[in-house]
């Protein structure tokens, strides 16, 4: 089973603190959608909303069309997966993942049979007698994800799920919560601050700021094509640039007025527009390419970060011209 979400014009209010101001959002069936942003932006309090943990000051959600409005968490066609996996430490793992079923009258073969199905989609077929402090911290949270998939809910709710690993399992769970998402075809929406993690995973990106939607869609557009100066900072480093009637210290390169920005990968020694002669300032090696400073010789106000190929030969002190492409003006 899955089903869409709908969002409507949600506002959430805690005293005089404004959580989230006028949402509306429309999550197809299936899809894969992550909600970005910083600390405090509203993410976490929608994911919320949407669960059934709290009520909306004003506005209307709907899973599947029908409208939740006073609907309770076990009675919504959803289930969450938080950070702390919050497993019972004196249950196996086939009890842990039929925990769910049990507390809906499911008999105990039924749910012994739908946990082996569960802990083989995640990885962990043959564990199911197994306790959870025999676990790594990416198994237990593979055994909370699959309790959660146990229930078959229309919609699966993550809050930062993978917070808690190190950068190496992390990256691991991502293709693999991927790749589950693809096989079981049901709606996720997962919260996260890392925009590493969005991109490797989503569908559509749901970038989020001050409790308001700052920009909406694929990972590649969000990325290339920002809509706001917000997006274009919070979605990696950029390299921002005043333009004015389409002058700028770059010279006479985009129309217009506003903003410049160019990411650092965006910028190298051929290739694109010619953005003037630059003077190495310094480099790291950072493995994937090298990390440069830049200092405008026409322009000494004017620095910039660039991502040079790892076999870059340019040395601090050296002057080079430099071309950038896939600039955005905002």
């Amino acid at each position: 089973m899955t089903a869409g979400v709908e969002v409507e014009r949600i506002s959430q209010h805690y005293g005089s603190t404004k959580a989230l101001d006028d949402v509306s959002l429309n999550i197809g069936e299936g899809e894969f959608v992550v909600l970005l942003g910083p600390s405090g932006c509203g993410k976490t309090t929608l994911l919320n909303l949407i669960g059934g943990f709290a009520e909306p000051t004003a506005g209307h959600i709907r899973i599947g069309g029908r409208d939740m409005t006073g609907v309770g968490p076990k009675d919504r066609p959803t289930t969450t997966v938080f950070q702390d996996y919050a497993l019972f430490p004196h249950m196996t793992l086939g009890d842990n993942v039929g925990f769910g079923l049990r507390m809906r009258g499911v008999s105990r073969s039924d749910r012994r049979a739908k946990a082996e199905e569960m802990l083989s989609l995640v990885g962990l077929s043959g564990k199911s007698d197994l306790r959870p402090h025999e676990l790594s911290g990416g198994q237990r949270q593979r055994v909370a994800l699959a309790r959660a998939l146990a229930v078959s809910p229309d919609v699966l709710l993550l809050d930062e799920p993978l917070g808690a690993l190190d950068l190496k399992l992390r990256r691991q769970m991502q293709d693999e919560l991927k790749a589950i998402q693809r096989r079981v075809g049901t709606t996720f929406v997962h919260v996260t601050h890392d925009q590493e993690e969005a991109m490797a995973i989503a569908d559509r990106i749901v970038v989020m700021n001050a409790g308001r939607i700052e920009d909406d869609g694929p990972p590649s557009r969000i990325y290339l094509r920002p809509r706001t100066l917000f997006t274009a900072g919070f979605m990696g480093e950029i390299n921002r640039i005043p333009v004015l009637d389409g002058q700028c210290p770059l010279g006479s390169i985009v129309a217009g007025s506003g903003t410049l920005c160019i990411r650092p990968e965006a910028i190298g020694l051929d290739g694109g527009t010619p953005i003037g002669d630059f003077k190495l300032q310094e480099a790291a090696f950072y493995g994937t390419h090298v990390r440069a400073h830049f200092l405008s010789e026409s322009s000494p106000d004017v620095s910039l970060l660039v991502n040079l190929p790892q076999g870059s030969s340019a040395e601090p002190g050296q002057v080079v011209e430099l071309f950038a492409k896939d600039m955005v003006l905002l």
